[in-house]
């Protein structure tokens, strides 16, 4: 499995556009791109971390044209509700001990 972990910095005031763009974007990458799904978490302040579980390296690089056209405008929601969108590291899962849920 391969997992890609995100920060995001939210605007303040603009948290709530943040998170429902989050949130429905990645219900989308979830349905139409094989993801293995992602979880939010709030770091401190403005300061948002997440990962992505994909089930290998390649499906991740290759996501993105199954989209519909709606995801186009929940990417832009993110991006202006963030001062910063940042990629912190690609990983290979070795070992997994997490329940299911």
């Amino acid at each position: 499995m391969h997992v890609v972990l995100y920060r995001f910095e939210v605007k303040p005031g603009l948290e709530d556009q943040f998170l429902q763009a989050w949130n429905d974007l990645t219900q989308l990458i979830y349905t139409h791109e094989n993801s293995r799904g992602s979880r939010l978490h709030k770091e401190r302040g403005q300061t948002y971390i997440a990962y992505a579980a994909w089930p290998d390296k390649n499906t991740f690089k290759n996501a993105g044209g199954n989209l519909p056209e709606r995801a186009e405008g929940l990417r832009k929601a993110m991006r202006e509700s963030c001062s910063s969108i940042e990629v912190l590291h690609e990983l290979e899962v070795v070992s997994d001990l997490l329940a299911s849920l």
